[in-house]
């Protein structure tokens, strides 16, 4: 069990914020002191993680946006460099299933939605933070993936699984580019959770089988603790269901 880590002072951009893993590692975040800057198109969803976080002691900054819409990030990132010097943190989890289907019946708009919010979105935030991150003394970027990207090709899975293994040597490019550099690189597997995205891959399962996003907590305060060299994997494993 890693001990929570005094974040005081840190800054921290969660993208896919407003639910499951997202609000999760936001939450968690906010309670270990950092100001958390929490993104996601719903705003609803925002509002009462602020709730929660306020009531915890913690501080947010909301940003209703969709991260896969014309130059939003580029834009956001010209704005949050005037209000702040630097950013510590960048947790890269927002991501979209696509279409559970073999890859000649997927539709186009479908495949370059997946690539374009799973793949081509976070490296525009790469490419919009990294000189903020590089003004951190000790900058953080987490990359979510999954299991389906990283394993044996599996039917039916191709949009999200292409998307996440494009993601994984995102990650490790980046890595390898800011070894030199005081940014640190981190890619989690949370495996199955109780998320709405498993939920919609998977309707048919008894989500109480599932770790909550809450569970994986102790891994992220890990990655953002411990010493990383080059892109270091980290995967989840859950506790026995009762």
């Amino acid at each position: 069990m890693t001990d929570t880590p005094d974040l005081s002072g840190k800054t921290a951009l969660i993208t896919g914020a407003s639910r499951g893993i997202g609000r999760a590692i936001a939450l968690a975040l906010a309670k270990a002191g950092a100001h958390v800057l929490v993104l996601a198109r719903t705003t609803g969803g925002l509002e009462e993680l602020d709730d929660e976080i306020r009531a915890a002691g913690g501080k947010a900054s909301l940003i209703p946006m969709d991260l896969g819409a014309g130059d939003n990030i580029e834009q956001l990132a010209g704005a949050l460099a005037q209000r702040f010097e630097k950013l510590d943190i960048l947790i890269a989890n927002a991501a979209v299933l696509g279409e559970l289907a073999p890859l000649p019946d997927i539709d186009p708009r479908v495949w370059q939605k997946t690539l374009d919010i799973n793949v081509t979105a976070n490296w525009r935030l790469i490419r919009a933070f990294d000189s903020m991150l590089r003004k951190s003394e000790d900058a953080r970027v987490v990359f979510l993936t999954s299991r389906v990207g990283g394993e044996k090709p599996r039917a039916y899975w191709g949009a999200y699984a292409v998307s996440k293994a494009a993601l994984e040597m995102l990650a490790e490019t980046y890595a390898e580019e800011a070894k030199n550099s005081r940014v640190s690189v981190a890619i989690i597997d949370p495996g199955a959770m109780r998320t709405g995205l498993r939920a919609e891959a998977m309707p048919g399962e008894d989500p109480k089988t599932l770790p909550e996003p809450e569970e994986l907590t102790p891994l992220i305060y890990e990655a953002l603790t411990d010493e990383l060299t080059g892109a270091r994997h980290f995967s989840f494993r859950a506790r026995p269901r009762q």
